[in-house]
């Protein structure tokens, strides 16, 4: 019992419940130097003695709030939490996807003339696949599902000459600025090299299994690249006929080519939804890119900068060369697209199968134009596809080729002002990478 009695003996003197029990004061809030204070003192002990680290807490913490101070507030958002150790691989990579959304987030996109249509020009019997303009700027070719090649004037969109020669579909063309050249490609395998002076096939470079879709001209040798069916791009050297290089790798149609000076010097886009940069001194591919998930069927690289585009039904991809890098998206358009083109003013044309024409800015991506194509009276409305756009030299009008066999040619509203046609920007982060 006595032993009952000690054990409540720190209570039995307590007050009664109606009493009321003194408030706590509220908990004041320990700054970071109080809490490593903490942390490091140990029974009473000396800080300085216990902090034997190369860089201590508080430093790193004076350093972030310096920067803090420093940066303006838009940036504190590729802010990473610092807890004492190193920044991570994990961090460095967040932190620059951030830096680069908060970019393109805050990068005003630059204003552009809406372009208007101004001639229709018909004349061939079939879908109209493939154009080209002449480096004078005096005049433009175009191929056709009619077997044909007519050659038109630029000013007054009259024809000029019909060429013959090809057993099918005519599915690529390109002109040489280094020797009075024409080339073309279609579904009949064959390549051939058009004299322009007597207006004549003068060679034909053979070796493609199946249909040829696309054409490139390097810009400073003479070689000329093509692709097709067989999943694989030729190299050909334009005097000899013979074949330099087989750059093969794909696994489905290569739909579209790039040549350039510079490396990469050759681009492939393939229907297996990759892109390839090749290395053409070696043959061998330089970067395998997979970011598609749908066919890519077109590819442009930008007259000044040192990237390039390719287009998908998922989106539309913009790279930064050497490395193929990717930049930014652009989307928007829902639907397969045939065709991509840009000029100098940094204005992205893309073409689809459905008959839509988007408009836009490079840097930004913003779509600030979009047009439905009409089709021409008696066609049908699924003949409404635009399987071409090229800009002329000087960018101030574009060439569309489409399935109801009509060629359209596009130029800038001259009256149109920042104030007629304002750009409706919005930003946004939610950009898919």
């Amino acid at each position: 019992m006595a032993l009952k009695m000690e054990e409540y003996a720190l209570v039995k003197d307590m007050a009664p419940p109606t009493a009321q029990k003194p408030v706590a004061p509220a908990p004041q809030p320990v700054t970071i130097e109080e809490e490593e204070e903490e942390k490091t003192t140990i029974g009473g002990a000396d800080v300085a003695s216990q902090q034997q680290q190369p860089a201590s807490l508080s430093a790193i913490v004076d350093h972030i709030e310096a920067e803090v101070k420093n940066k303006p507030a838009a940036d504190s958002m590729q802010l990473t939490l610092f807890s004492g150790a190193p920044e991570t691989p994990a961090d460095r990579v967040r932190n620059q996807l951030i830096t680069r959304q908060r970019e393109r987030m805050l990068l005003k996109p630059t204003w552009h003339a809406p372009w208007k249509l101004k001639t229709v020009i018909s004349g061939h019997l079939g879908w109209v696949r493939a154009c080209a303009v002449e480096p004078g700027n005096e005049w433009f070719v175009t191929g056709s599902a009619d077997r044909t090649i007519k050659i038109w004037d630029l000013a007054s969109g009259s024809l000029k000459l019909t060429l013959t020669g090809h057993i099918n579909t005519v599915t690529a063309m390109a002109v040489s600025a280094r020797s009075p050249y024409m080339f073309s490609a279609s579904l009949d395998k064959k390549v051939l090299c058009w004299d322009l002076e007597t207006n004549k096939v003068i060679r034909s470079y053979h070796g493609h299994l199946n249909g040829v879709y696309s054409l490139a001209l390097h810009p400073t040798l003479d070689v000329l690249v093509s692709g097709g069916r067989d999943s694989c791009a030729r190299v050909w050297d334009i005097r000899t006929k013979s074949q330099v290089r087989v750059l093969g790798g794909h696994n489905s149609t290569v739909g579209d080519i790039i040549a350039q000076s510079v490396e990469p010097q050759i681009v492939t886009g393939s229907h297996d939804s990759t892109i390839k940069c090749w290395d053409l001194a070696t043959g061998k591919c330089s970067a395998h890119l997979t970011n598609h998930k749908k066919s890519v069927r077109a590819l442009v690289a930008h007259p000044t900068e040192y990237t390039f585009a390719s287009g998908s039904a998922d989106n539309i991809k913009v790279w930064k060369c050497p490395e193929a890098r990717f930049l930014r998206n652009v989307s928007g358009h829902n639907a397969i697209i045939n065709t991509l083109a840009v000029n100098h003013d940094n204005v992205l044309v893309s073409g689809a199968d459905n008959g839509s024409i988007q408009f836009h800015d490079w840097k930004t991506g913003y779509t600030f134009q979009e047009e439905q194509t009409i089709a021409q009276p008696g066609s049908l409305d699924s003949e409404a596809g635009v399987f071409k756009i090229v800009f002329d030299k000087t960018g101030s009008r574009m060439i569309t080729c489409e399935a109801d066999k009509t060629i359209k040619i596009w130029k800038e509203d001259d009256t149109a002002t920042p104030e007629s046609h304002p750009i409706d920007f919005k930003p946004t982060l939610r950009q898919r990478y």
